[in-house]
C-alpha cells in the first residue's frame, strides 16, 4: 500500500510552451489603456529571496591579465638588460623622450589619459556589478539550492498564457527584470474585457514563475488595422 503523496512535495506540470506563428506585422489603430500588476509582497514570496547571479567575467579578466603580464614581462626584461650593460629598447627610449618633451595639456597625452581612465572605470564597473541580466533569480525554498529563469523562457511562458485568452489574436511580450510589457491584438470581444482576462491570466502566470522579485505587469490591447 502506497503512502499518500504530500501535496507540498508534489510535482506540478509546467505550462506547455509552443511557438506562435508570426505573420506580417499589423498596424494598430485602436487601443485600450494599460494595467499595472502589483508584485507579490516580500512576506508572501516564500523563504529566501535569492539574489542575482554574478558573472565570472572570465574574458575581461583574462584579457587584462594577459596585457598586464605581457607589459610587466617586457619591462622587466628591458630593465634586466640595462642592468647587464645593454642599451634600453627603442620603444622605451622613445616613450621616455616623448613624455619628457610633451606638456601635460598636450592633446595626445590627454587622449591617452582619457582612454586609460575610461578602461579603468569600465573594469571597476564590471567588478562591482553582477551581470547576467538575462537570468531572473527564483525563490529559494532550500538554502543550498539556487535557481534562475531565463528572461526569454519567462516571456514565452507568459505569451503562451496570453494566447489562451479568448479574443486574443497575437501577443508580444517583453520581459525585463522589473516589468513585463505585453502588447496584444484582439479581433473580437470588448477590449476592456480582453484586457481584464489578460490581467488575471498573466498575474497568475507571473506568480507561478516562482521569481524572487516578481516583475510588474503592463498590458495593452489593440485592434488590428483595417485591411485596404
Amino acid at each position: 500500500m502506497t503512502e499518500p503523496q504530500n501535496p507540498e512535495h508534489s510535482t506540478r506540470r509546467l505550462p506547455t510552451v509552443q511557438p506562435v506563428e508570426r505573420g506580417d506585422v499589423l498596424e494598430l489603430d485602436q487601443s485600450a489603456s494599460g494595467a499595472s500588476y502589483e508584485p507579490v509582497p516580500a512576506k508572501d514570496r516564500g523563504e529566501g529571496s535569492g539574489g542575482r547571479f554574478w558573472s565570472a567575467r572570465r574574458v575581461p579578466a583574462g584579457i587584462l591579465a594577459l596585457v598586464v603580464l605581457g607589459g610587466a614581462g617586457l619591462l622587466l626584461y628591458d630593465v634586466a638588460a640595462v642592468r647587464a650593460g645593454h642599451p634600453a629598447m627603442q620603444w622605451r627610449r622613445t616613450l621616455a623622450d616623448e613624455l619628457a618633451r610633451r606638456p601635460v595639456n598636450d592633446v595626445w597625452v590627454m587622449t591617452g589619459a582619457a582612454v586609460a581612465a575610461a578602461i579603468g572605470l569600465w573594469l571597476i564597473l564590471l567588478a562591482l556589478t553582477p551581470g547576467l541580466r538575462d537570468l531572473l533569480p527564483m525563490r529559494r525554498n532550500r538554502p543550498d539550492v539556487r535557481a534562475a529563469l531565463d528572461r526569454t523562457a519567462a516571456a514565452m511562458v507568459l505569451r503562451d498564457r496570453a494566447v489562451e485568452v479568448s479574443g486574443v489574436q497575437s501577443v508580444r511580450v517583453r520581459m525585463r527584470r522589473s516589468k513585463a510589457k505585453v502588447r496584444a491584438v484582439s479581433h473580437f470581444r470588448e477590449l476592456d474585457d480582453v484586457r481584464a482576462d489578460l490581467d488575471t491570466a498573466l498575474s497568475t502566470g507571473i506568480t507561478e514563475l516562482g521569481l524572487s522579485r516578481p516583475p510588474g505587469l503592463s498590458v495593452h490591447v489593440r485592434r488590428p488595422a483595417k485591411k485596404g
